[in-house]
């Protein structure tokens, strides 16, 4: 028959409990020994007595300086004033009145030189009195009216001689050639400028332009002056 051992009086049964409660009381040891303090009851040790001899104390002696005396208030003598004598007299020139002699012949009016009118040599078509005449605008009437003949003659002129260079359709270069030219005082053309992408498109600007015809003039209060005109033509591939 096997014995059985009784429960209650098995040694190992609290064994875990015994184990924390002595780690517990070990740790509370460890913290209240740490945290302990001590004090002196007399502070005599942290006190220091510095001694020093007697012949090392240098006694500074005390002197006397006399200062400089203060500057002398300075006296300014006042100028002294002398009475001049009387200036010597004067004699006024007396400036006679010059009236107008009765006997004078008066000149007459062609005979008064007229300082000329100062008109610019070059005039921008936009500000000129009288704008250049196209030729077969000279039947209109008004001013306004010219102007817009001649730009229409212009577009025309452009849109019957222009021609495409073949050298830029085969490359595919298109784009807006700025032209500027100048009407001279004859009616002729000169002074042409331009301005594009390509030089074939230039070239070919340069050469419709040429091909303008004489013009009427451009004047301004009546004397015939030099007028710029600019104007874009476009090259554009369908």
């Amino acid at each position: 028959m096997e014995t059985k051992k009784n429960q209650k009086l098995d040694p190992n049964r609290n064994s875990l409990l015994y184990f924390f409660v002595g780690m517990t009381m070990m740790l509370l040891m460890a913290f209240l020994a740490l945290e302990w303090k001590t004090f002196y009851s007399s502070d005599e040790w942290d006190r220091a007595t510095l001694k020093i001899q007697d012949d090392l104390i240098e006694e500074v002696p005390i002197t006397m300086q006399k200062l400089p005396d203060p500057p002398k208030p300075q006296i300014i003598t006042p100028p002294k004033i002398e009475i001049a004598d009387d200036d010597e007299k004067i004699e006024e020139t007396v400036i006679e009145a010059v009236d107008p002699n009765q006997d004078t012949e008066i000149a007459k009016v062609e005979d008064i030189a007229v300082a000329e009118e100062d008109i610019p040599e070059t005039v921008f078509f936009s500000v000129i009195e009288n704008a250049p005449v196209f030729p077969g605008c000279e039947n209109e009437s008004t001013e306004k009216e010219k102007r817009e003949c001649f730009q229409e003659m212009m577009q025309n002129h452009i849109r019957k001689n222009f021609r495409y260079p073949e050298p830029a359709q085969e490359m595919g270069i298109q784009g807006k050639v700025n032209v500027i030219f100048v009407i001279q005082k004859d009616g002729s053309i000169g002074n042409v400028q331009m301005r594009g992408p390509d030089k074939s498109l230039e070239t070919e600007a340069a050469r419709i332009i040429s091909k303008l015809p004489k013009m009427a003039p451009g004047k301004q209060r009546g004397t015939a002056v030099k007028v710029p005109y600019s104007i874009p033509i476009t090259f554009r591939l369908n």
